[in-house]
């Protein structure tokens, strides 16, 4: 069971429509893995998906679970096999929380499809569609890697 962990800055918009794509995509490609997400602050803690997120992903058709925002700590590297920032803000404030990533499980959702850029977040671009499509193409590439056995 590969166990994913999606961060962003505050839990309610990028990491929490990671955690349901990706989540969509283990049901429906029957891969052995489960997707959770956090932040890297406290700001949203206890917060649901920002209604404009949540609206994107039911428009695409998305199940949308319950969600609790709730805050990256460092006992959250034994518990995931892969932990996955929406930004490089994010992987430098993980390596923070972390004191380092001496096992190599820190990435950026869009390196999985070979992209070296950020997924812009929508609470400043307010461009939720742009987001998501970012989310579900680095989703759906870290899905294939899965199935590829390409991840441990």
């Amino acid at each position: 069971m590969i166990r994913i962990l999606f961060i962003c800055h505050g839990n309610i918009c990028r990491s929490p429509a990671a955690e349901m794509v990706m989540n969509q995509i283990i049901k429906m490609r029957h891969l052995q893995a489960f997707a959770a997400s956090s932040a890297t602050t406290r700001e949203e803690i206890g917060n649901d998906i920002y209604p404009p997120m949540a609206r994107e992903l039911r428009r695409r058709g998305i199940l949308i679970k319950p969600h609790c925002a709730r805050q990256t700590v460092p006992a959250d590297y034994d518990a995931y096999d892969l932990i996955i920032g929406m930004d490089q803000e994010n992987r430098e404030d993980l390596f923070h929380i972390f004191g380092g990533d001496p096992r190599h499980k820190i990435s950026l959702l869009l390196s999985w499809c070979n992209e070296a850029r950020d997924v812009s977040d929508p609470w400043y671009t307010r461009d939720f569609a742009g987001a998501l499509d970012d989310i579900e193409k680095g989703c759906a590439a870290l899905a294939e890697a899965i199935e590829m056995k390409m991840v441990k």
